[in-house]
């Protein structure tokens, strides 16, 4: 089959399409990159206008108006590629903002996709408008919302997800629900809010490229290293203020055997480097599964401290913990970062059965085949 895939996150994308094309397909990847951290593109959309004194200039056009060029120049780019972005037996859009730019410009790019080209398929990955108005809701006892709507952050913070509930994107959504032939959910935090939605296709796992990660030995001994990394931009969504509090405690309680790092913002290949030589990944708090750079860390045998709730471990059928579920609670979480540090065994256990997890569930070329025939049912 002709395959392409709009849009990344998290090199998803790039994981699938290297499935895939072991599988025999053929792929185009067209994308931003996802802001700094820089993914590979076959085709590269270029953001501009987005920092500097071309920001400001993009502001004051958008208030005299109401035009955003960055959306208008990211449709340009597009639009120049159109030959190339005909007659594919499948389209599947990362998100349904999937250049993150302005509805009406992703409606006009969604629409010449879904004229030109056989199938289109949408990935719930990452914020949309069934995971958000989730989140509003009491359904669970925490989400990426929960500083939202308990008032720990200025409500402003939230406008790159509760946008989404914005009468132009509900029409986005409608827009794209009525196109596509499927949803797919990348993930049980996109998974539960599709539940019994009749174009819901399932879940499928994060694909995961095991050939192209640096799986080297890092033996479990003092001092423990601890990382974590931190998005500026999604700080008040992922719980990380839980994880400073902890560590906190960690760094007064244990000292000299733990080494904290701590870093902001890195560009994906740097961030990858920086972590190999940890014991122990802080990933986020506020959700029920594991997001992309938990898996690779999981792989590597890593013990991550990131979404693994019941719901999680039920449709995985695990008896036993591949990673440590972090609850918005600093005490609990630095009792469990006690219990490793002074159980190294216990490293050692959970990071074997997480690379066993990974191997069964998250090999990006069995993904892919699942993808493959999810596509084949609608």
């Amino acid at each position: 089959m002709r395959i392409l895939l709009v849009g990344e996150y998290s090199r998803l994308h790039n994981s699938l399409k290297e499935g895939l094309q072991v599988l025999g397909h053929e792929v185009l990847l067209i994308s931003t990159g996802d802001f700094f951290k820089k993914y590979p593109s076959d085709i590269l959309l270029t953001r501009k206008y987005d920092s500097g004194i071309p920001a400001k200039f993009k502001v004051g056009v958008y208030k005299l108006f109401g035009i955003d060029i960055t959306s208008r120049s990211i449709k340009k780019q597009f639009l120049q590629h159109s030959e190339q972005l005909k007659g594919y037996d499948i389209v599947q859009l990362i998100n349904e903002s999937p250049f993150a730019i302005q509805p009406a410009e992703e409606k006009a790019i969604i629409d010449f996709l879904s004229v030109n080209n056989k199938k289109l398929y949408l990935l719930s990955c990452g914020a949309d408008y069934v995971s958000v108005s989730h989140a509003m809701s009491d359904a669970h006892p925490y989400s990426v919302l929960s500083g939202y709507k308990d008032g720990t952050f200025a409500k402003e913070r939230f406008l790159s997800m509760t946008k989404y509930l914005t009468a132009p994107f509900k029409e986005l959504h409608d827009f794209i629900y009525k196109r596509i032939s499927g949803v797919i959910a990348s993930d049980m935090d996109y998974h539960l809010p599709l539940l019994d939605h009749p174009k819901y296709l399932g879940l499928m796992p994060n694909p995961v490229n095991l050939s192209r990660l640096s799986l080297k030995e890092n033996p479990v001994t003092e001092p423990i290293v601890i990382f974590m990394g931190i998005n500026r931009g999604n700080y008040h969504t992922k719980g990380i203020q839980y994880f400073e509090e902890a560590l906190e405690n960690i760094k007064s309680k244990y000292a000299d055997r733990v080494i904290i790092d701590i870093v902001e913002n890195l560009p994906y290949s740097e961030y990858i480097e920086r972590y190999n030589k940890a014991h122990i990944l802080l990933d986020q708090v506020l959700a029920y599964d594991q997001g992309y750079n938990a898996l690779e860390a999981m792989a590597k045998g890593k013990v991550v401290f990131t979404g693994a709730e019941k719901a999680f471990e039920k449709h995985y059928h695990l008896k036993a913990p591949v990673a440590i579920n972090a609850l918005p609670d600093a005490a609990y979480l630095a009792n469990e970062l006690s219990t490793l540090i002074d159980n190294p065994e216990i490293l050692t256990e959970i990071g074997e059965r997480a690379k066993a997890f990974v191997v069964e569930h998250h090999d990006h070329v069995n993904v892919a085949g699942r993808y493959v025939e999810a596509w084949k049912m609608k």
